[in-house]
């Protein structure tokens, strides 16, 4: 089974286009304006083994703001496209991933309602030009756009850069595992009967 999504999202502030492959092996080829977010999608993309394009253009001589919020709420339609009616799923996914002095802890559930919590502090400022809130509004994107619930807890981090990093790399790993087939399960993880 190959699940891909495919989106192109154009506002009056940003144009962009994602290519998800949820069965990849990693590759990606990710093109934002902003330097910091593609090696965090990058990192993404190799630790949950998603092949992914992405391909952004945005009003970044305003702020950084309104495209972050677009690839999330993007690359959250384009799972959303590829998972379908999200039969055989195993629905929930966990991870943890340290990165030196931090440790970050994500977990997942693809229930169909949004709901994000965002327990990561971290020192106001930026990393490169990018600034250190704004992890907070991609994460927040992709959990509306996709409707899943997502707990994100930075157990302990000094470093903006390793923080934001553990943050995707346990995302990635978690998403991953969520998204799994598991073929002892038969239609959808619910005793709703969907999701």
């Amino acid at each position: 089974m190959v699940r891909t999504g495919t989106v192109e999202r154009k506002t009056k502030e940003s144009e962009i286009t994602v290519v998800l492959n949820i069965e990849g092996s990693g590759k990606a080829k990710v093109e934002t304006g902003m330097p910091f977010l593609n090696h965090m999608l990058d990192s993404f993309s190799r630790h949950g083994l998603f092949d992914l394009m992405i391909q952004a253009r945005g009003d970044l001589e305003v702020d950084y703001h309104h495209t972050v919020e677009d690839v999330g709420l993007a690359l959250g339609e384009a799972f959303k496209k590829a998972l379908g009616d999200k039969k055989g799923i195993r629905r929930f996914g966990e991870a943890s991933c340290p990165l030196d002095e931090t440790l970050a802890k994500v977990v997942i559930d693809l229930s169909g309602r949004p709901y994000l919590s965002y327990n990561v502090k971290i020192r106001p400022g930026r990393v490169g030009s990018f600034d250190t809130d704004l992890p907070h509004e991609f994460f927040a994107a992709f959990t509306n756009q996709l409707g899943m619930n997502l707990h994100i807890d930075v157990v302990r981090g000094e470093n903006p850069h390793h923080i934001i990093e553990a943050c995707f790399k346990a995302f990635a790993r978690a998403l991953d595992m969520a998204t799994a087939i598991d073929e002892r399960i038969k239609g959808v993880l619910s005793t709703k009967g969907s999701l």
